[in-house]
């Protein structure tokens, strides 16, 4: 791979980078302003309206579906080009959205494209790419081990011309959003099949449709991520038409395995762009507070702590980059190796370097004075979204064992 991003990435760089400066960074206080008197008026789960209109600036601007590669509906990027834009969005907890390229929308529409029907893509894709709605992805279970997807229990019964839900799913982002109008949800068509991997199925469920109960939000940390959230959703009988499956019954962990794997990058390449500002704000603040007489940037433990964190970041940026030219190169399957080792290593980076920035912040850094502790919640999160850690060290380890096994002599 080439380390120097092309022409053409180096103008969306700086196109973002200029938008980020201009209109998202004055306005993170009016953000926070806006969430805090929508929440004293009863209206905690609505939009905030700084953010609609920066989405309006960011279509006009031409920074609008970044995300979507070799698709003529997005920007037509591929993931290593796309890479450097998501780290940039990535400093802002809700910077990705301004630019319709938030989770999971992303994943959500990326599977609609890949796998959808035009009728399908007609009712759902056009909406989510215009950003008028947007969508929750449902596979996690309270009740089983879902990092084995095949493990899920939710039933999906053909009825006629029907498919019946019945299950619960629970950390379905952005279902608590009243945009949300519709949901992927991952169930068992054929429970008894011989090939445990084809027993599970997908498909569209319109939120408003009868039997979707969403019984509650589930704060992460104490944060409940609002108007995003995360919830708890149990369905009773719920019916849709055959025709809303993706792909075909028993297509369904086939599509997960598709849909997580740019899904994994996306939230590492954002993580960077996190330990970045968590650099910046250490050396900011190494610079001008003064403990005991002189400034924390003389100290030298904080002299370490700021090398390291420039190491680490260095380090999980060009895995990233080379994880991102292999998907290209190769495809997501055969870069799956790369896609487990950044999943591991990125997330564990952010965790340290937003700590010692935590650090350097002193009590302020645990409080909402500071994106800080926010940034940590998302980090330590990304431990476990997409897999956790030990479920990709274990692929990784399989994998790197394989290629010194013996081959087996010829019967």
């Amino acid at each position: 791979m080439h380390f120097a991003h092309s022409t053409k990435v180096q103008a969306l760089q700086g196109r973002l980078q200029a938008f980020m400066d201009a209109h998202v960074y004055p306005n993170e206080s009016t953000y926070i302003a806006q969430h805090h008197a929508q929440t004293a008026a009863g209206g905690r789960w609505q939009p905030m309206p700084i953010s609609n209109e920066l989405k309006a600036r960011a279509r006009e601007a031409g920074l609008w579906n970044l995300f979507l590669p070799h698709s003529a509906r997005g920007a037509g990027l591929t993931n290593l080009e796309y890479a450097p834009l998501a780290e940039i969005m990535g400093a802002v907890s809700w910077a990705s959205e301004v630019f319709n390229c938030s989770a999971p929308d992303t994943g959500n529409m990326e599977t609609i494209d890949r796998y959808g029907t035009e009728a399908q893509k007609a009712e759902w894709l056009e909406p989510l790419l215009a950003g008028e709605i947007r969508s929750a992805f449902c596979m996690t279970e309270p009740d089983v081990a879902s990092s084995d997807a095949t493990n899920i229990q939710c039933r999906i019964v053909r009825d006629g011309g029907d498919y019946v839900i019945n299950g619960t799913k629970w950390w379905s982002s952005g279902a608590n959003d009243p945009r949300c109008a519709i949901f992927i949800v991952m169930g068992k068509t054929d429970p008894d099949g011989a090939d445990r991997h084809r027993q599970q199925s997908m498909v569209l469920v319109p939120r408003d449709t009868p039997g979707v109960d969403i019984r509650r939000h589930i704060p992460v940390f104490g944060f409940d991520d609002a108007p995003h959230g995360h919830a708890e959703i149990v369905f009773t009988d719920v019916r849709v038409p055959v025709g809303n499956v993706l792909l075909g019954e028993g297509r369904g962990f086939e599509i997960a395995q598709g849909r997580l794997g740019p899904g994994r990058i996306h939230h590492c390449m954002r993580a960077i762009g996190m330990a970045e500002r968590a650099l910046e704000m250490t050396c900011k603040r190494a610079l001008t507070r003064r403990p005991f007489g002189k400034p924390l940037a003389d100290q030298g433990v904080m002299i370490e702590r700021i090398a390291e964190s420039r190491i680490q970041i260095e380090q999980s940026r060009l895995l990233v980059l080379h994880a991102a030219w292999r998907m290209d190169e190769v495809g997501n399957k055969e870069a799956r190796r790369d896609i487990a080792a950044i999943k591991v290593a990125i997330p564990a980076m952010a965790c340290q370097v937003i700590d010692w920035a935590i650090q350097a912040h002193g009590a302020g850094g645990v409080s909402e004075d500071f994106p800080l502790a926010y940034m940590y919640k998302t980090a330590r999160t990304l431990r476990i979204v997409d897999g956790p850690d030990e479920v990709h060290r274990h692929q990784l380890g399989r994998l790197e064992l394989a290629k010194y096994k013996p081959e087996r002599p010829n019967a």
